[in-house]
C-alpha cells in the first residue's frame, strides 16, 4: 500500500524476492498539470510494469473495498507512504499490518518526518519499521536503522537517500516476519515529537531568527514547500543559504555586490543568498539578482 515515488523501491524489493505480492493498493489517479489530465500515482505505474494488480479505491472503509480486500487474502499488508488504515482493515492480515517510516520513532511522528528533522537542525535520524495500530505512527517497533544528515542536505536529497534505504529495511522486517524471527517492542510516548504536513507558511522566513535556524528552515524546506521572504512587493525564493560572520538589524541588507551577491542579517549572525528565484523567474545566483534587480544595502527583506 503506498502512494508516491518514495514507496516504489520498497514495492520492488519486495517484487524481487521471494514473497508474492497479492495486489496493490493506491490512491486513484488524479488530474495534474495545466490541461488536468488525469495522471497515475508512482507506484501504480511500478506496480503495472511488474504485473502486479492494482486497486484504487475511493475510500477505505466501505464494506465492498473491505470484502475485495479480504478475498485478496494476504499475510501481510506492508504499508509506505499510504492513508491511515481503518481498524476493520488492520484486522484482516494473518500477520498484521507493518509501516515504514523515515524517522526514529517516536521522535517525527506525522506527515513530514524528513522535512522537520532538517528544520530543527538535527544531525541524524532514520528508519523505522512497526507494526500499525489506531494510534498514528504510535504501534510496537519491528527494527530501526540510523542514518546521518549531511551538514548541507536537503530534504529532498535526504527524501531520495532514505526511500532506498527504507526499501533495503522494509524487506528484512518481512523476511523475518515470514520466519517468524521478531519480537516486537512497544514504543513510548516518551520523547516524541510531532511533523505536522507542512503548508506554504511553513517556508516563509522569520528574519529575527538565527542564522543557523535560517539555513536549516531553507534546507528543510527544499524542494517542497520552499522557503521565501519579499523585499518589496517582490516575492522571492530562498533555495540555498550559507552563513556568514556578520551582524546587523535583522532583515537588513549588509551587502549588494554584482560579483559577492546579498548578505543580509539575521537575529544572530548574517546569511548569503546564494540561489535565489524571483516570482515568475529562473533561479538565480546572489550575484546575478544583485545585478537585475534593486538590492541596495539598507533595505528590508520580509
Amino acid at each position: 500500500m503506498g502512494t508516491p515515488d518514495f514507496a516504489v523501491p520498497s514495492l520492488e524489493a519486495i517484487a524481487r524476492s521471494n514473497h508474492d505480492i497479492a495486489a496493490v493498493v493506491t490512491r486513484p489517479d488524479t488530474a495534474r498539470g495545466r490541461g488536468r489530465k488525469l495522471a497515475s500515482p508512482e507506484v501504480k505505474l511500478a506496480a503495472e510494469s511488474l504485473g502486479i494488480p492494482v486497486l484504487q479505491p475511493e475510500k477505505l472503509r466501505t464494506s465492498t473495498f473491505v470484502d475485495t480486500l479480504s478475498a485478496v487474502g494476504a499475510d501481510l499488508f506492508v504499508v509506505v507512504a499510504f492513508a491511515i488504515l481503518p481498524k476493520v482493515l488492520l484486522e484482516l492480515p494473518r500477520l498484521g499490518s507493518i509501516n515504514l517510516h523515515p524517522s526514529l520513532l517516536p521522535r517525527y511522528r506525522g506527515a513530514a518526518p524528513i522535512n522537520w528533522a532538517i528544520i530543527n537542525g538535527e544531525q541524524e535520524t532514520g528508519i523505522t519499521t512497526f507494526l500499525l495500530s489506531p494510534k498514528i505512527d504510535a504501534g510496537d517497533i519491528l527494527m530501526q536503522e540510523r542514518v546521518a544528515i549531511g551538514p548541507e542536505e536537503t530534504a529532498g536529497e535526504l527524501y531520495e537517500r532514505l526511500k532506498m534505504r527504507g526499501s533495503a529495511t522494509i524487506l528484512e522486517t518481512v523476511n523475518r516476519l515470514a520466519e517468524g524471527r521478531f519480537v516486537s517492542e512497544p514504543q513510548s510516548d516518551e520523547g516524541a515529537t510531532p511533523a505536522p504536513k507542512l503548508t506554504k507558511e511553513t517556508g516563509r522566513i522569520d528574519w529575527t531568527h538565527s542564522a543557523e535556524r535560517i539555513r536549516n528552515l531553507v534546507r528543510g524546506t527544499n524542494p517542497f514547500p520552499g522557503a521565501f521572504t519579499t523585499l518589496g512587493d517582490t516575492p522571492l525564493k530562498i533555495h540555498v543559504v550559507s552563513r556568514v560572520d556578520e551582524q546587523g538589524p535583522a532583515g537588513i541588507v549588509l551587502l549588494a555586490d554584482d560579483r559577492d551577491g546579498v548578505v543580509v542579517a539575521t537575529g544572530e549572525g548574517a546569511v548569503r543568498l546564494d540561489d535565489v528565484q524571483p516570482q515568475g523567474k529562473k533561479r538565480m545566483d546572489g550575484a546575478s539578482f544583485v545585478r537585475g534587480y534593486r538590492v541596495d544595502v539598507g533595505r528590508s527583506f520580509g
